[in-house]
């Protein structure tokens, strides 16, 4: 499996924000982590981007442990978080030739012109982050954890600031890589999203898996499937919002 999670526990002092997580993500699979906020979502991915050490468990990437082979793992992830946080005076050209030389990557021009027509940034290749709406910088953010073969691909809130004609070349681009092989997690409060794209979605809350399964399995689990259930109500239900949301 290129993701690989093994009883991961990440604590803050006393507190637990992630408790005891196993769970896997094959190479082609695209997998929605969703949960209410406060759950660990973001906990979790940064801990098996290696940004935060786990206090227990182990995370593996193409079967490297994230803390013992950290170079390897890392080579072989990309991770792009909620917060587009970009260097001041570097263009949008240079922030992606700056990610290539830092892991090697070749013919990165071609890449870079592929990548900014791809994610429609193409005429703001000399922009500098404070020239762009929120939502570009998210791309560029993209952009630069896509600029490389990376076989694992980890996506906080990818869509937050896009209009729904970048929601929508983004949902292609994640689909895309996924066909590709890329095994890929990804958070995200749009659940008509995840539910659209998603092959397997995992439910967290109290910084536990609550639930894993496709759509059709969480469904037929909670014999809502004939009702013509939604993503939100399987959520709602697992969660045990429903009550509360009523």
């Amino acid at each position: 499996m290129a993701i690989s999670v093994e009883h991961l526990r990440r604590q803050y002092g006393s507190f637990t924000a992630v408790d005891d997580m196993s769970f896997e993500v094959g190479g082609g699979e695209i997998v929605g982590l969703i949960g209410p906020n406060g759950a660990g979502k973001t906990t979790t991915l940064r801990s098996l981007a290696g940004i935060l050490r786990p206090t227990a468990g182990h995370v593996r990437i193409d079967g490297y442990d994230i803390v013992e082979h950290a170079i390897e793992a890392k080579r072989r992830l990309a991770f792009m978080p909620d917060e587009p946080h970009l260097f001041e005076y570097l263009t949008v050209l240079e922030h992606l030739r700056l990610t290539a030389r830092l892991y090697a990557v070749h013919d990165i021009d071609h890449r870079a012109k592929v990548l900014l027509d791809e994610l429609e940034l193409s005429g703001k290749e000399h922009a500098l982050p404070g020239e762009l709406s929120r939502g570009m910088r998210q791309k560029v953010v993209i952009a630069c954890g896509l600029v490389r073969e990376a076989t694992a691909l980890l996506f906080d809130e990818p869509l937050t600031g896009l209009d729904p004609i970048g929601i929508r070349k983004m949902r292609e681009t994640i689909v895309a890589r996924g066909r590709a092989g890329a095994a890929i997690l990804l958070s995200s409060h749009l659940l008509h999203l995840v539910e659209e794209i998603c092959t397997r979605i995992i439910i967290m809350d109290g910084g536990r898996i609550v639930a894993d399964g496709t759509f059709a399995e969480l469904a037929a689990h909670l014999e809502i499937a004939a009702a013509g259930s939604s993503l939100e109500q399987i959520f709602m239900r697992v969660t045990g919002r429903e009550t509360s949301a009523r």
